[in-house]
């Protein structure tokens, strides 16, 4: 990593907590390593993920011509971020095989994520949306999230939503305490879609 900060293509950058790192209009083309902080990679109003640090950013952008970048992320805390540009990436992909081999699994892990996403989205029932959105953002089997942000973000009525919870928590697929969110199995919740 040492080497990688003082290569050629490699910048250092500091955001403040509520700054914008990549919008769809102003973005570099860079892959972005969070080395500290946290990020919101948001899609218009809904909620996509959130980084944490050792998490990637920017592959959208970094082979692609479009002039739009796919979502916007923003600090969530200050953040330091470690940006690496094309010709750098290109580099490291041919001489590092365990770069390589990382980058690729990465890119899978998107795939299989995003592809989970849409799968989400055009679940048609509140349950299955709800347990969708569960499992794609759950960090160790929690979220916390208030009744109305989660209803808007999975584009249901707070009525429709706590009757998922109510069908979700009968089947003892989640539990709730105030706005967090358990899931005991992650599998059983998965399994049940």
């Amino acid at each position: 990593m040492e080497q990688i900060i003082q290569a050629e293509g490699a910048e250092l950058v500091q955001f403040p907590a509520g700054q914008v790192v990549y919008s769809p209009r102003e973005f570099r083309r860079c892959l972005g390593v969070l080395l500290t902080g946290q990020l919101q990679v948001t899609k218009g109003t809904l909620a996509v993920s959130v980084l944490e640090p050792g998490e990637l950013f920017g592959a959208a952008a970094l082979y692609s011509d479009a002039p739009e970048y796919a979502t916007t992320i923003t600090a969530r805390r200050s953040s330091r971020c470690l940006l690496l540009d094309q010709s750098l990436v290109d580099r490291l992909l041919g001489e590092q095989p365990l770069i390589r081999k990382n980058y690729l699994h990465y890119l899978t892990g998107r795939i299989r994520f995003l592809s989970g996403r849409l799968q989400s989205l055009a679940q048609s029932s509140a349950e299955g949306r709800l347990a969708r959105y569960l499992l794609a953002n759950s960090q160790n089997g929690s979220l916390t999230c208030s009744a109305t942000d989660l209803a808007r973000r999975l584009g249901i009525s707070r009525a429709s939503l706590y009757r998922a919870f109510e069908e979700l928590e009968h089947g003892g697929l989640i539990f709730r305490q105030g706005k967090t969110i358990t899931i005991p199995n992650l599998s059983a919740l998965e399994g049940a879609l």
